[in-house]
Parts: structure tokens; sequence; C-alpha cells
């Protein structure tokens, strides 16, 4: 089920500058959320398992099953939107999960995808989206009229961007990191390179999108996943999601982020 997976010289030197000692595994079967029984395979590899709980009063009655289970204290490992990699601090050392659904993509895209899981492993922020609004998350249920799912989307990809205003300076330095002097650490340019193409790849979707929004032809929390990413990759975000390219954001974290939740989706109500 898992193997572990040989890091190029690049990729080397990101773990042991952001995440010492982390595994990097190529998993067999794709998931969302990895069984138990199979999660479980890890033991051999880690040298021990500390799994996360989160209050049961966090999680609206109707959320998804996947996040009453993540609450629930169960060894869970992967949740949706997590895309072709994840990662977890529940093992000790972190670990990075490789899906086999990049299986074909360009190899500098995955490697860069292991690198931001690896930097990301390293920041110390919360792994999921619940524990970095706590309970005001069970808050957006009573305050907003989004369906479950909606919801689930949209508070993933408000913090996605929050990560991301504490991962892309890294990324950026990257872009500097050329040389030939084998005695210094991996020349990381390329996976620079990586993270500034994937941003130009999203800007011909975001131009229009407020627009969209307007007319229902993209849902609020479709458009904020898009546009959310684009704080990752440091490219122009389009209103009103600009919002969240701010150094308040940053600052004020998920009281900043709830407060333009709800008046944003108040606005476009009103519209």
């Amino acid at each position: 089920m898992f193997e572990r997976r040989e890091l190029p010289a690049p990729l080397e030197t990101v773990r042991a500058s952001h995440a010492p000692g982390a595994l990097v595994l190529d998993v067999a079967g794709d998931f969302e959320i990895l069984p138990p029984e199979i999660a479980e395979n890890l033991g051999p590899m880690v040298d021990r398992f500390d799994p996360l709980t989160y209050p049961a009063e966090w999680v609206p009655a109707d959320a998804p099953e996947q996040l009453h289970r993540l609450a629930g204290g169960e060894f869970t490992i992967g949740m949706p939107g997590d895309g072709g990699v994840a990662w977890t601090r529940q093992t000790e050392p972190p670990t990075v999960f490789v899906k086999p659904r990049l299986e074909g993509s360009p190899d500098a895209f995955v490697s860069f995808l292991v690198a931001e899981a690896l930097v990301e492993a390293g920041t110390g922020l919360p792994e999921h989206f619940l524990g970095f609004f706590e309970d005001r998350y069970a808050g957006l249920a009573d305050s907003t009229s989004l369906p479950p799912a909606d919801r689930y989307q949209l508070a993933n990809a408000v913090y996605d961007a929050y990560v991301g205003l504490h991962t892309r300076e890294t990324f950026d330095a990257w872009g500097s990191t050329g040389g030939s002097d084998p005695t210094e650490p991996a020349d990381l340019t390329p996976l620079h390179d990586a993270w500034v193409d994937a941003g130009e790849r999203l800007e011909p979707r975001l131009s229009g999108l407020a627009g969209e929004v307007a007319t229902g032809e993209t849902s609020f929390a479709a458009a904020a996943e898009l546009a959310c990413s684009a704080v990752k990759h440091g490219v122009e975000v389009p209103t009103p999601f600009g919002a969240l390219d701010t150094a308040a954001y940053r600052h004020h974290g998920p009281d900043y982020a709830v407060e333009w939740i709800e008046r944003t989706l108040a606005e476009l109500e009103e519209d």
C-alpha cells in the first residue's frame, strides 16, 4: 500500500529545511480518506501515532460525514479537497502521501506539490480548516444559507488562502537559489518555476469569475476555491476575494475569515 518515494536533490533540500525526517510515500490506491485498516499499516514505518481530536460541537449536525469522522478522534488521513498530495502530522515523523491520480502529470508539477506539502507540514498551522475555525465553523451553519457541501468547500478554500499567506514567500524565494557549488543546497528554481507556472495557468480561469458568481454560472464556493488558489500562487485575486490576499487576514485569521464570509454572502444575496 505504501512505498517510500525517492526524492530528487531539490526535494531533499526542502524536506531538510521544513520537515526534517518526514516520510514521503507513494500510495497504491487513490483516496479521499484512507480506510483505518489501511492507515494503520503505517505502524512499522513511523515512530508513533497522535490522532487529532476536535470537540463535537465544532461540527454542525448537517456537516459531511467525513468531517464528523475527523472530529471524532478516529485516525483520519486525508479529507475531500486535499488533491493529489496529502500530508499529516498525526504521525511522528510527519508523512506526505502522493496519490496515484497524479500519474501522467508533469514531473515538475508533482515535485512542487510534494515540496508544498513539506513546507505546509513545517508551518505548525492546523492541518485542516476545522482546527483553524474551531467553534466558529458551527456558527457558519446558522449565519449563512449555504448547503453543507458548499460550506465545507468554502471553508476549505478560505483556509487554503490563509495557509498560502504563510507559504508563498518561501516559494517565491526559491527563484533565487541557483548556483552550481555542490556544497550548497540544491537549486530550487525548478520548484519555483513550477509554482509560477501553476499560478499562470490559473489566471485565465480567474478573469470574469465575479461575473460568473453574479449570474449563478459558478457557485460562490467553487469560485472561492479558484480564487484562494490564486492567493497561494501570488497572482492577482479577483473581487470579492481580494480581501483574503491581505496582511489583515494573515494577522486576524479565523475571526477575519468568518466576518468576510458572512458579509460577502449577505451582499451577494442582496444583489
